[in-house]
């Protein structure tokens, strides 16, 4: 799933490139795709809610982007807004396609032509300009929530987050008083978005092994110290890993289908059996919950 840097790699071009354009139209061949900020709170599929997305978002105007936590947020002229969350393997891009025989043929840029993990397009967004704004998801589990400013900024999945990540009012103070009388492991912790929003199994790992925390270590155990270094760490590799456009080991790229840069950074996340690049021992791999964890045995002892 996309995480903190992938998200904001994708919003800072969103807002550098489309950023002002009108749509023209739409194209989706997946319906629940859709949502209304109107729908039950499960978010299941409201039947007339893609017949009523059409005419919801054409002719509107692209304001402005942000992102909360791992959702895109898309303001758009007249009080619309939409919510976009990329689940496991979606990605937004920006390019152009053409649609014959039911197919979708990617025709620029090159790498979203060459590149099969762009190649599961199931919504386009027509800009006035000529180009298209895609979502390339193979798994079909992203979403597009359609409403009000108020009425998806309401959302519970925003309202509820914990502060983000690289949120500059975030403290070291302030992320111990977050996590320290938490039972759970750390790793968990990391990961909870109504904890702290953005983190997730790539950059969690990571974060553990540069301030040698062991990912079973209970969180309301761990030293003021070290919870002083898993915030420096936190906030430095996040900061890395934006810069370098975020992490592509399976489905992420960016608008214009290129992959992240600290896929090659990686400190021990997806590295089980390769030496640790701190003592060369051997990165090792276990469950936590119902995710991966990677640290070094010999870095970050229990």
């Amino acid at each position: 799933m996309p995480e903190l840097p992938e998200v904001e790699t994708v919003v800072r071009d969103l807002n550098k490139k489309v950023r002002g354009a009108v749509i023209t139209g739409v194209w989706f061949d997946w319906p629940k795709l859709i949502k209304h900020s109107s729908a039950p709170a499960s978010r299941e599929f409201h039947p007339t809610a893609s017949r009523d997305f059409v005419s919801f978002v054409t002719g509107e105007k692209i304001v402005a982007i942000q992102r909360i936590a791992k959702n895109i947020i898309i303001h758009l002229s007249r009080n619309k807004t939409l919510l976009i969350h990329q689940k496991m393997t979606g990605h937004l891009l920006i390019g152009k396609w053409e649609i014959r025989g039911g197919k979708v043929l990617p025709i620029a840029p090159k790498a979203i032509v060459e590149d099969s993990y762009n190649g599961y397009i199931h919504l386009i967004l027509y800009l006035d300009d000529g180009r298209m704004l895609a979502l390339s998801d193979v798994r079909k589990f992203a979403k597009v929530i359609a409403g009000t400013k108020d009425e998806i900024m309401g959302l519970s999945e925003l309202t509820n987050l914990g502060p983000d990540a690289l949120d500059s009012k975030l403290t070291s103070a302030g992320f111990y008083s977050l996590i320290r009388t938490n039972g759970r492991t750390i790793k968990q912790v990391l990961m909870d978005p109504n904890v702290i929003a953005g983190i997730g199994n790539i950059y969690s790992d990571d974060i553990l092994w540069r301030a040698k925390v062991h990912p079973l270590t209970r969180a309301n155990r761990i030293k003021p110290a070290e919870m002083k270094a898993i915030y420096t760490a936190m906030r430095t590799i996040l900061a890395k890993a934006v810069e370098l456009r975020g992490t592509s080991t399976s489905d992420f790229r960016d608008t214009a289908g290129l992959e992240g840069g600290y896929t090659g950074q990686r400190l021990v996340y997806g590295r089980e059996g390769v030496p640790c690049k701190r003592c060369q021992t051997p990165i090792k791999r276990i469950k936590v919950g119902e995710r991966s964890a990677h640290f070094c045995p010999r870095c970050q002892q229990i």
